[in-house]
């Protein structure tokens, strides 16, 4: 398996009293018909025509499985037309793969048997600046016989934000993308400037500079790109935009990243915990409600100008994360990095610019854009799945919209030095513990549906399974390179 977990047992299909009837379509999605296949071909004669003047000769296919791996099937240019319209085969058995490679099996997907079709969104077609010849887009996943497949995740975010849009609600988020380097030669750390040093910057300008070149040649806005914390440890964040088109994002940084690295010699890491007691990677995930063209976080009379809606909208994200963290949080690794003290979010509260809270609030700075008032899930890392922590996070803030919810008394100052008897709530500090919340949530079950949430409850349950009786050091050194 090329790591140092134990092998895993070959999977069995599910037993017959178990096997499900016909899997649900994602609310509102109707199957593929004919006119939506001719157009997506004509769509990709027009892309093709553009790529082969380009130089590009194949054409990478990624979608983000339930444990958080990018996964991928490539085709040639001259083949996205075909693509476009009926898509390449994949099997649902990835859908229940673990970190490592092994499978488990739900109640609804898991085994042999089975296939889908992968359908490149050629609106996200990009030309990958950082792997030349190359060219990339994500991929929706549907049946058979055209309609969508259940367990999408990419089609679970979409659809979490047209409940927001039925609303006359609209988001905008953005993730953090936090990693860190060592050179591939030797596994030195190619940097030893201090934490948010100028040192690291200078040491790896060369590779940092080509970074940006190819995240802008790829047209992503980029705010800001710094030295991190960790050894060799760097964050980049880029502009907000819708929460699917965030998580593509998310996920074509870091190809980006990986293909930099590899051309300087050195490996990108974007695992939670790259060393145990360290300061590991997070995913953290910002968000912002808007109605009628308006930012709700800022200008109302609530709290640090939350208008109600907002308010309502964290008090929803703030009350289900304890169930979140199975999703953002989906690994036994992860909980190596949740410790508190670092900035990791390990309490449950909020606070204003509070970098200890799990829901950190943004207002920005007197007189600022309205754009830059959002809320920060810190608590989420870089083994999440970003169209399952945005769909869910999303899903949890309209629960509490629904519930008219309001958010406790904000925490200011690190919640680990307060009186026991002040302290927030320890957020789950296992994968165990944060998968029993998850099992409970009404919110979860619903917005996932049936066959989603079964399959990230069977992988969850299978992770924490597979680490029983590892150290630190071996569920770091298992899964260093596997995100």
């Amino acid at each position: 398996m090329g790591n140092d977990l134990p092998e895993a047992e070959p999977v069995e299909p599910p037993e017959p009293s178990e096997a499900p009837g016909p899997l649900e379509p994602l609310g509102a999605h109707e199957p593929l018909g004919a006119d939506d296949r001719r157009a997506r071909a004509e769509q990709a004669r027009s892309e093709t025509a553009r790529l082969m003047t380009e130089g590009v000769r194949g054409v990478a296919l990624t979608w983000v499985d339930v444990a958080g791996v990018q996964r991928v099937k490539a085709v040639p240019v001259r083949a996205l037309a075909r693509t476009a319209a009926w898509g390449v085969g994949m099997s649902p058995v990835f859908d229940t793969f673990l970190a490592d490679d092994s499978a488990t099996a739900g109640r609804h997907l898991g085994g042999p048997q089975g296939d889908l079709r992968l359908l490149p969104d050629l609106d996200r077609l990009t030309v990958l600046a950082g792997r030349p010849g190359w060219a990339w887009a994500p991929v929706d996943r549907y049946r058979q016989d055209g309609r969508p497949h259940p367990a999408c995740q990419r089609l679970f975010a979409r659809r979490a934000t047209r409940d927001a849009a039925a609303r006359g609600l609209s988001l905008r988020a953005g993730f953090e993308t936090e990693w860190i380097v060592v050179r591939a030669s030797d596994g030195a750390h190619p940097t030893d400037g201090p934490a948010y040093g100028m040192h690291r910057l200078t040491d790896l300008s060369d590779y940092l500079g080509d970074l940006l070149e190819a995240l802008d040649a790829q047209r992503l806005d980029v705010l800001q790109l710094h030295p991190e914390y960790s050894p060799g440890q760097f964050e980049v964040s880029l502009a907000p935009e819708d929460p699917v088109g965030a998580a593509d994002t998310a996920v074509l940084v870091r190809h980006t990243i990986r293909a930099v690295s590899q051309r300087h010699g050195l490996r990108a890491s974007f695992a939670p915990a790259f060393r145990p007691g360290g300061v590991g990677n997070g995913g953290h995930l910002h968000l912002s409600l808007w109605r009628d063209g308006r930012n709700l976080g800022t200008g109302g009379a609530g709290r640090h100008g939350l208008t109600g809606e907002a308010e309502a909208f964290l008090a929803g994200v703030l009350a289900e994360l304890p169930a979140l963290l199975a999703i953002g949080a989906p690994h036994p690794a992860s909980y190596l990095r949740l410790q508190p003290s670092r900035w990791a979010g390990a309490y449950r509260c909020w606070g204003l610019e509070n970098r200890e809270a799990a829901l950190r609030l943004v207002t920005g700075s007197a007189g600022e854009s309205p754009d830059a008032a959002n809320a920060e899930i810190k608590c989420f890392d870089q083994a999440a799945n970003p169209y399952l922590a945005a769909g869910a996070a999303i899903a949890a803030g309209l629960a509490g919209l629904d519930a008219k919810g309001t958010l406790p008394p904000e925490v200011a100052g690190d919640p680990a030095a307060l009186p026991e008897e002040r302290r927030p709530e320890r957020l789950p500090v296992t994968l165990e513990e944060a998968l029993s919340a998850f099992a409970g949530s009404e919110v979860l079950r619903r917005a996932l549906g049936e066959v989603l949430h079964d399959t990230i409850r069977a992988v969850r349950a299978a992770e924490a399974e597979r680490a029983l009786g590892l150290s630190p050091e071996d569920i770091a050194a298992a899964t260093r390179w596997r995100w």
